[in-house]
């Protein structure tokens, strides 16, 4: 299956940055790609972490701008989408004395050809980081998700997860592992990983830990990027890339709008499997 991620440089305007989704969109349909993945926070980088909660939505309202714009342009298409992230609207706990502050799910929702919703993730591991100049605290805005997806998307199973997801490796086992089991029968074939890394982590640790994820998992990795200088001062890494089950990076754009485009091979996958069956190996 031809695979492609979708790098942007999104904005504090929406309806911008779904114009340009939608362009990457058809190129990438053009080009004969079957499952196309947009990065996290497609449809918005605001200017600050609130912004976000202007915009949310409610779970599964396909009349709503961002999730009903998925659904038109996977069944418009023909594409299996893997939307990025956008924010979903949920009920934030309370206690009787001092409400608790707005927040909403940082959603993953994965549309068919159809254009139906297919699967939806929450991200589970919300992202803070200081080193004296950066400062970012997602808890400040975001409510965790609490469980693995995986979806089968035509042949390929695939495990969704979202950007700083990937400094835990225990998450991607959990796709393919039921708990305790040392076996798996229908490990994941595709991680998905859209993201908005900052500049400095991403030169860092961006490459090793995808490389690092599609080696043990003996999975293709598919990482979607936000990659460049955005509106708000905030510059990302990009670096969207397909890494495919024996680390080798595939493709990659770097910087700035664009696709990057790969096959998932069975055969591949099947191959790499077969001579180092690590996956077969596990005793913890």
């Amino acid at each position: 299956m031809k695979v492609a991620a979708i790098q942007m440089v999104s904005g504090p305007d929406v309806a911008h940055n779904l114009a340009r989704a939608r362009h990457w969109l058809g190129e990438a349909a053009a080009q004969e790609a079957e499952l196309v993945a947009l990065p996290e926070y497609f449809c918005l980088m605001g200017h600050r972490d609130t912004d976000k909660l202007a915009i949310a939505e409610h779970p599964g309202d396909l009349t709503a701008p961002i999730q009903g714009f998925l659904s038109r342009s996977a069944a418009e298409l023909g594409l299996w989408i893997i939307g990025g992230t956008l924010p979903l609207r949920t009920s934030a706990s309370t206690s009787s004395a001092t409400p608790a502050p707005e927040l909403v799910r940082n959603a993953c929702c994965v549309f068919n050809p159809e254009g139906q919703l297919a699967a939806r993730y929450d991200k589970m591991h919300l992202f803070r980081f200081d080193n004296g100049v950066e400062h970012y605290d997602e808890g400040r805005v975001l409510e965790a998700g609490n469980a693995p997806v995986t979806v089968q998307a035509g042949a390929l199973k695939v495990g969704l997860s979202v950007c700083y997801d990937l400094r835990f490796p225990e998450l991607y086992r959990a796709m393919s592992f039921a708990p305790g089991a040392l076996v798996s029968d229908s490990p994941v074939s595709l991680l998905s990983v859209p993201a908005a890394f900052t500049y400095t982590t991403g030169a860092a640790h961006w490459e090793l830990l995808l490389r690092a994820r599609a080696v043990e998992n003996q999975a293709y990795v598919i990482a979607s990027a936000q990659g460049g200088l955005h509106e708000n001062g905030r510059r990302t890494w990009g670096h969207s890339m397909v890494v495919d089950p024996w680390g080798e990076v595939l493709g990659c754009l770097a910087e700035g709008e664009g696709l990057v485009l790969a096959d998932v091979d069975a055969a591949r996958l099947a191959a790499v499997r077969t001579q180092l069956p690590a996956l077969q190996h596990r005793r913890l």
